[in-house]
């Protein structure tokens, strides 16, 4: 049922936030306790679309741009972020898989 779906979102969110927050370069935008399975989050000195091309070619897709959410975006001074979304045919082995392909974009700017 729905809330198993809604539990097991909740779990993905809070395992990938956790895994993220684990990356000093990474900066998570956002922070509110009752939300969907999505972190926006974006990398000191890289841009969004290039982490989203080189993630892409791994095989994981995430969403760069503003999401619609441009006076926001203006509001806080930054062009686009980068938006990772989870939901019940994600698994916790995929959240790890962004996660250390993170880390190599970040080596790959240094």
């Amino acid at each position: 049922g729905i809330e198993k779906i809604s539990s097991y979102e909740n779990e993905l969110l809070n395992y990938a936030q956790s895994k993220l927050q684990e990356i000093p370069e990474i900066v998570i935008l956002g922070n509110m306790r009752e939300r969907g399975a999505i972190i926006s989050f974006n990398i000191q000195n890289i841009h969004p679309h290039d982490i989203a091309h080189i993630l892409d070619m791994e095989g994981i897709a995430i969403r760069a741009g503003h999401h619609c959410a441009q006076l926001i975006m203006k509001h806080l001074h930054i062009s686009a972020t980068n938006r990772a979304s989870f939901y019940l045919y994600n698994t916790f082995s995929e959240i790890d898989r962004l996660a250390e392909n993170l880390i190599k974009i970040i080596k790959l700017f240094k």
